[in-house]
């Protein structure tokens, strides 16, 4: 009977260090998740709604898309920072590999529609290529940057964002190309090129750039003809939130590249100065982000945006970081970036991080698309979703240069 009684006590004994070893593996997990950095996290969400790197914009099979490039490229990053191999891996082998054949040919990509957009992904392939050497990614970047030398031109200069948008200029072709153009013209050694990029950004900032507000129109139809530009300016109706987005990591992004003895570089230090300061007056006090519409907060059906947000967190973080703003603006920072997580962040159903509040898509035509007029009605009924990648992207790597300057106290 003792000896019973102690084998009893002995197995509720082994019992409640079970129990107590599997509370203490609990807490430790839960202490692990909790010490990863916000990029990790996001970056963690990322591959787990999307198992595939090319499913990033919400694709049913393999598009070689500006979106994808943009998750992608903040993905590498996370690699690199975080030294955490998986997520290059995981860009290499489930959107560029699957992509991009042995010959470097890119499935789908065809030079002859000249659309900036499939530029974008392009930024990628500069990694993929310094750490592999494969030569499919080298093909693939000379065939885009072949685009470019190729791009029809408006008669001042910048490309038209598509051969089907004839003499348009959009900001958010600004984005697609320009960086790719910059990093290229370092890789590779071609200076000439700076002159042709900051003529491109600073034509814009002659024709698009609203005295007033210091915002910049969606697009610009240098032949005043198309049905939704202003016939006296050529001008479209609005400043959408996303599209002065596209412009604003353009501009700092090109800044990256750009020598520093080079004759505009001030004059885009400037440009990128005076958006800053532009945008900050159309800041929403009460949450630290933007509207879909930058310029009508109060307005009916105007809403808190979280892709343009997502990018002008971004900028602000690394015109700081780049010392093109000075830290006067980390207060702004600060208030831009606590505020994005408050506002847009949400932790879904299966315990991974969501992004709400994102605009799906907005553009401005083509000629036989009238819904697509630039007006004010019709940007705020563009649909909204989740997880969008173009609030992913930027936002993962805004948080990454925060985590690397914790002296900025804004985390």
């Amino acid at each position: 009977m003792f000896k019973f009684k102690k084998e009893k006590i002995k197995i509720q004994m082994l019992r409640q260090l079970g129990i107590m070893a599997l509370l203490c593996s609990s807490v430790i997990a839960f202490g692990q998740n909790q010490k990863k950095s916000f990029s990790v996290q996001l970056a963690e969400s990322v591959l787990y709604n999307n198992p595939d790197a090319w499913m990033t914009d919400f694709q049913s099979k393999p598009v070689w898309g500006y979106v994808q490039g943009l998750v992608a490229l903040s993905l590498q990053e996370v690699s690199k920072e975080k030294n955490e191999p998986k997520y290059f891996d995981y860009v290499k082998n489930t959107y560029a590999n699957v992509l991009i054949n042995k010959q470097g040919i890119i499935d789908g990509y065809r030079l002859e529609s000249f659309k900036l957009d499939d530029i974008n992904s392009g930024k990628i392939l500069f990694s993929l290529y310094e750490k592999t050497k494969d030569e499919r990614y080298r093909i693939a970047i000379e065939a885009l940057h072949e685009q470019l030398k190729k791009q029809p031109r408006i008669d001042q200069g910048a490309f038209w964002h598509k051969k089907i948008y004839t003499n348009q200029v959009w900001l958010d072709g600004l984005y697609m190309g320009l960086p790719f153009y910059a990093q290229y013209a370092v890789t590779f050694g071609d200076a000439q090129a700076f002159d042709d990029i900051t003529k491109q950004l600073l034509t814009v900032q002659k024709h698009l750039k609203d005295s007033k507000t210091g915002l910049y129109y969606h697009g610009w139809d240098a032949s005043k003809t198309v049905y939704w530009a202003n016939p006296k300016t050529g001008l479209s109706q609005n400043f959408w939130g996303r599209g002065v987005g596209w412009l604003y990591m353009a501009l700092i992004d090109v800044l990256e590249y750009l020598p520093s003895n080079h004759k505009d570089r001030k004059a885009l230090e400037i440009m990128f100065q005076d958006l800053t300061d532009s945008l900050l007056k159309v800041q929403d006090p009460d949450t630290g982000v933007w509207f879909q519409v930058l310029n009508y907060p109060k307005r009916e059906g105007n809403y808190r945006e979280a892709t343009a947000s997502a990018m002008f967190v971004y900028g602000l973080a690394k015109g700081i970081q780049l010392e093109v703003l000075n830290k006067k603006y980390l207060k702004h920072l600060k208030k831009a970036y606590s505020g994005f997580r408050k506002e847009f962040i949400k932790i879904d159903a299966n315990k991974q991080i969501e992004i709400t509040s994102c605009c799906a898509g907005a553009g401005l035509g083509p000629a036989d698309n009238l819904v697509r007029n630039g007006t004010y009605d019709y940007y705020i009924h563009e649909a909204v979703r989740s997880n969008d990648g173009k609030a992913i992207g930027p936002f993962i790597m805004a948080c990454l240069m925060l985590e690397k300057h914790p002296q900025w106290a804004v985390l």
